[in-house]
């Protein structure tokens, strides 16, 4: 769903997209920001409590009022009245140092891209690093990643404030 993520926000550092690419040289999406927890604090605000964080008012497949968890090797949406949207598939569970899954929310395993998120220690805490790759999955990769760069940041924001990050 090229909406989900379609609200400009720039909180944390993102690096800037090349213009006038083709979807194989399209560069990875990369976001980062710091939280004020050791790594494994910070994989676990991020893995097990989601839907206490995640702006699913703006970036969800349901809205306001559905659920998002990581459930055994699988991120999803679950809507109020039971209907449910697989976002991505964990194919590599690394705890608490990273994961990787392949990422189609609102969509299918066809047309998917890939995640990755790695936690590291840094002096004022865990570095949360997102680098989203693998445009030459989505049906519209360019607009697709348009998309992410404008809300990723938004989410890994909110994700941060939820750890006790500084609000910018």
């Amino acid at each position: 769903m090229e909406n989900l993520f379609s609200h400009p926000e720039s909180e944390p550092e993102s690096e800037p997209e090349s213009a006038q690419q083709g979807s194989n040289d399209l560069e990875p999406l990369i976001v980062c920001v710091v939280v004020p927890s050791n790594v494994s604090h910070a994989f676990q605000g991020f893995t097990d409590h989601p839907h206490l964080w995640w702006p699913l008012e703006e970036e969800s497949v349901y809205g306001a009022g559905s659920h998002v968890e990581f459930e055994e090797n699988l991120i999803l949406e679950t809507a109020e009245d039971g209907r449910t949207s697989v976002w991505g598939t964990i194919d590599d569970w690394q705890p608490p140092l990273s994961f990787h899954a392949s990422w189609y929310p609102a969509g299918t395993p066809l047309w998917s891209t890939e995640i990755r998120v790695v936690f590291s220690a840094v002096e004022n805490g865990t570095e949360v690093r997102l680098i989203h790759d693998g445009w030459e999955g989505a049906e519209d990769p360019a607009a697709s990643r348009a998309s992410y760069a404008e809300g990723w940041p938004r989410v890994l924001q909110r994700y941060a404030r939820f750890m006790g990050g500084a609000v910018a």
